[in-house]
């Protein structure tokens, strides 16, 4: 059997489920150190908000154009060494954000840095569905819950250490060291290219996914650019969160600027503590109930947040939006490993593409919404995104989101 040998060979499954989710940490660790560092890098060359949201941009897009070549670096090379080798280019260009003394040479390291984010993204999505696939029930969540644990202890860490004394660049390379001796302590139990491609052909046997080497290679079919979709609107929200809740707390609701982030942080820590439950609710449940109720589930939050004038009712809105769409991505990353006459890690890196459009261009297109209306106005465009999400995926027709035993 396959998984026995897989076991044998890697010493113990759970060494591998480890090592993914300790990847899944470091990534979240190594972006949210940089979003510590925008102000002293905006600082450091004097840039003004428009040329610093330029800037910005490269790293959406160093992220975007690895995504889809990721995929196709797996499928020829296997998830552990790309992992490895786009981790080790996070390590070294994270202190070197701060290091840069001119906008174009801190434009090409951001690019970079982006880059080995989306790679890094894609190659352990792939890796845990592989993982998820061989253990036989959900994971998902609690990877992507650990991807959210890391996002907070990267942006208390950083600051942390900083008002230890330590200087910025510093700083940034005592987080860099430390993502360097994790993923080194880890490599060695992520799964090789050989195991991988031996799984997913037991995986998918039975529906003969191998069967026509062409149909591999149609990436953009229906059913991805459906989960694609369906991730835009969900990452879009997200995105929101980040660059608006604050905004809209301050200007709509009269909070303080001191305290305008309590917002997105209650909408933070529900998102993080539901999906590190989110596999015994997916198990329980199944993935199409997961969907359909939390997308329904976020949108009635954030129209809490934009129909209701109290700030209580705000943030439990913000609440229910994180409690919401916490699992509904690992979901829709279960879905794409899983997808007929399509390879996992193609599916997987076009779906992550179309939803980090959503993270990076969403935010952007409701400002424009908002210019032309009003900033309650794009937030609740957003929760009408989510109810069709649920509603749409009511209707659809989906596989047995159970997985094989």
């Amino acid at each position: 059997m396959l998984l026995s040998t897989q076991i044998s060979a890697v010493g113990n499954i759970k060494k591998s489920k480890t090592a993914t989710q300790a990847i899944f940490l470091i990534c979240g660790l190594g972006i949210s150190s940089w979003a510590i560092m925008v102000p002293f890098a905006k600082d450091r060359l004097s840039l003004n908000d428009g040329d610093l949201g330029l800037l910005l941009l490269l790293l959406g897009a160093g992220a975007l154009s690895m995504m889809p070549l990721t995929g196709i670096l797996i499928s020829r090379f296997g998830s552990r060494i790309i992992i490895m080798i786009a981790a080790i280019v996070v390590a070294i260009t994270l202190p070197l954000l701060l290091w840069m003394d001119t906008v174009i040479s801190l434009g090409l390291i951001l690019f970079i840095f982006g880059s080995a984010i989306g790679t890094v993204d894609v190659a352990m999505n792939a890796h845990g569905v592989q993982i998820q696939n061989i253990i036989g029930k959900p994971i998902m969540s609690s990877l992507h819950g650990l991807f959210s644990v890391g996002g907070l202890l990267g942006s208390l860490g950083l600051g942390f250490l900083i008002k230890l004394g330590l200087s910025p660049v510093i700083a940034a390379v005592t987080i860099s060291t430390m993502l360097l001796l994790i993923v080194g302590t880890q490599y060695r139990s992520l799964l090789t290219a050989l195991y991988e491609k031996e799984i997913s052909d037991q995986f998918h046997s039975e529906k003969k996914s191998h069967a026509n080497p062409k149909v591999n290679r149609q990436w953009l079919k229906g059913s991805i650019i459906y989960l694609g979709l369906m991730c835009f609107a969900v990452f879009l929200s997200e995105g929101a969160m980040l660059d608006w809740s604050a905004v809209f707390l301050k200007e709509n609701r009269g909070v303080n600027l001191a305290f305008a982030g309590i917002g997105y942080a209650a909408f933070s820590v529900a998102m993080a503590t539901m999906r590190l439950l989110g596999d015994k609710i997916v198990a329980r449940l199944n993935g199409k109930k997961v969907v359909v109720y939390g997308s329904l589930t976020a949108a009635t939050g954030l129209f809490m947040v934009v129909l209701t004038p109290w700030l209580f009712s705000a943030l439990l809105g913000f609440v229910l939006l994180g409690i919401g769409a916490a699992n509904i991505v690992p979901v829709f990353f279960s879905e794409a490993g899983r997808l007929k006459n399509i390879s996992s890690t193609a599916a997987i890196a076009a779906i992550a593409t179309f939803g980090y459009s959503g993270q990076l261009a969403g935010p952007a297109t409701l400002g424009f919404i908002a210019h032309h209306t009003s900033l309650p106005v794009a937030l609740g465009f957003t929760g009408f995104l989510l109810f069709v999400v649920g509603v749409s995926y009511w209707f659809k027709k989906t596989t047995d989101n159970r997985l094989p035993k």
